[in-house]
């Protein structure tokens, strides 16, 4: 086991017997890159800060049922995730559904873009969209969500996610277009 992974697991320990400053040592480690990971679903970044402080009082009050299958970072950020999803469900983001019948889904993965493009330029373009094409895609994209499991969270059927999903590149594409996207 290596040091960094026996000090995580003495912190988290130490965060389920109540220890503020273990509880203290685990927000620092991860509470930026929670930060991030909220900016992705809301917009403002006061709801984003909001998001990943809730989030942590769901960690703290929930780490006795952290079991270690999956790293602590990355239950933390399924706590965030959720957190944002439920917000945005309260503000009752609209996700259209369609009827299978309706829609034929061609999945064109060609993403192929001009090297200026970088991240920070799709990431403010993917922030630019809609709330309901943009949940959809850090999901699908970001997060590495399938459809069966996007339309569990947002309580949408796969024929929503996937409509979502291309509705939301499509829109992505024409944005990233100003950048000579192929």
């Amino acid at each position: 086991m290596s040091k960094t992974v026996f000090l995580n697991n003495k912190i988290v320990e130490d965060c389920k017997q109540n220890n503020a400053k273990a509880q203290m040592q685990l927000y620092d480690m991860y509470c930026q890159a929670m930060f991030i990971i909220a900016q992705r679903y809301v917009r403002d970044s006061f709801v984003a800060e909001d998001m990943m402080q809730d989030a942590f009082i769901k960690v703290f009050k929930n780490i006795n049922g952290f079991k270690g299958e999956v790293t602590i970072g990355a239950w933390i950020k399924k706590i965030v995730i959720n957190q944002c999803i439920d917000y945005l469900k309260k503000k009752k983001i609209e996700l259209v559904s369609i009827e299978e019948k309706q829609l034929a889904i061609v999945d064109n993965d060609d993403w192929a873009v001009n090297e200026k493009v970088n991240i920070d330029i799709v990431t403010s373009a993917i922030n630019s969209l809609p709330e309901k094409y943009k949940v959809v895609l850090n999901l699908y994209l970001i997060e590495g969500f399938d459809h069966q499991e996007i339309a569990k969270v947002l309580n949408i059927t796969e024929v929503t996610s996937r409509s979502q999903l291309m509705r939301g590149k499509n829109k992505l594409k024409g944005q990233l277009k100003q950048y000579n996207y192929a």
